[in-house]
């Protein structure tokens, strides 16, 4: 069978699922790095089931997922996130690493977390290869002690008293020659980088599921006046719609 992708906008076509988001263009940033969310919520708005996303999305979700990994130089996540979804360090098959290649970026992309606390075991699978170890951005006054447990792991940089330093640590990564991050959540990380006006596109993919109950949302904490966004894309495929929106300054 034949899995066709129902474009609905800005034109009506159809494109092949393994095509989805393979050929994306993004603004040159300039003076920080351009960055995009990529999320996942139920028709009736929740942001995860039973505390994981895991099993919300379906054959469109994971395409796009893989998809959008291919076009960052850094993958951003909080550290929440990876305690519950069970991160490790980033993997693309061999297709996948050479388009990266060809377009100029390395076979993967770095994984960025951020964590205040440093709750993070470094007997975590994120912390399993040497060879593609990840950055944990934290605060100036994190616990000492949890800083050197995960510095034979991990490059650690602290950026920030109490709380992280969002701004900062995207010049650093800027300075660092990282040009696009793609960050994946969780909704506390997201609603701080909304707040700093940090973010500049969401890719969304609705499920055709209603959750109901106490499920949070893509978003958790204030992030000042609503921000209006601007549709840029919509597409449909086995009843999900995935959208990509454009945060309107």
């Amino acid at each position: 069978m034949e899995r066709v992708v129902r474009v609905l906008f800005p034109e009506c076509r159809e494109e092949a699922l393994e095509d989805l988001y393979a050929d994306l263009r993004f603004p040159e940033p300039s003076g920080r790095p351009f960055l995009y969310l990529d999320m996942v919520a139920t028709a009736d708005g929740a942001a995860h089931l039973g505390g994981r996303t895991r099993g919300m999305g379906g054959a469109a979700d994971r395409v796009a997922f893989r998809r959008l990994r291919e076009h960052c130089d850094v993958v951003l996540v909080g550290a929440g996130t990876v305690r519950v979804e069970g991160y490790g360090p980033p993997r693309l098959d061999a297709q996948a690493q050479e388009r990266r290649r060809r377009r100029g970026l390395a076979p993967l992309p770095q994984l960025v977390v951020v964590s205040a606390r440093l709750h993070l075991d470094p007997s975590l699978k994120l912390f399993a290869d040497p060879h593609n170890r990840p950055v944990v951005v934290t605060t100036e006054d994190a616990d000492p002690l949890r800083r050197r447990a995960l510095e034979p792991v991990a490059e650690v940089v602290a950026f920030g008293r109490g709380s992280v330093d969002l701004p900062q640590a995207l010049s650093w990564l800027y300075e660092g020659g990282v040009r696009r991050i793609l960050c994946e959540g969780g909704p506390s990380l997201n609603a701080h980088l909304l707040a700093a006006k940090l973010v500049d596109e969401l890719f969304l993919t609705v499920a055709p599921l209603v959750a109901g109950g106490p499920a949070g949302r893509i978003v958790a904490g204030p992030v000042g006046e609503p921000l209006r966004l601007a549709l840029r894309e919509l597409r449909e495929y086995g009843g999900e719609l995935l959208a990509r929106y454009q945060v309107v300054r």
